[in-house]
């Protein structure tokens, strides 16, 4: 067993270390401000982190910071992508038409 639940050597059984392991190695890793885009965003306390160049403080889950959905990024993806069709173009020439 590598890493920080060596500490409890035999004891509290193999599945307890490994879920301990798997949350300790999450809270305790660096992850990117979504202010600033540097990697350097600790925990501060559960469910609180701030990055230290930016100064920012901010909340997120307790032992990780809430990640988009993935049907999320894929609208983003596809409205910041995708090139307006014939039918909208006209609807915003219209559009500017009328308030002119």
């Amino acid at each position: 067993m590598p890493g920080s639940s060596k500490k409890f050597g035999v004891r509290y059984g193999r599945r307890l270390r490994l879920k301990h392991e798997a949350v300790e190695t999450e809270q305790k890793t660096q992850y990117k401000c979504p202010y600033c885009h540097k990697h350097a965003v600790k925990r501060r306390a559960v469910g609180i982190w701030e990055c230290p160049k930016c100064s920012a403080v901010f909340t997120g889950r307790a032992y990780s910071i809430a990640k988009k959905s993935n049907v999320e990024e894929k609208i983003e993806e596809t409205v910041l992508q995708e090139p307006l069709e014939e039918n909208e173009e006209n609807y915003e020439e219209e559009a500017q038409e009328q308030t002119a």
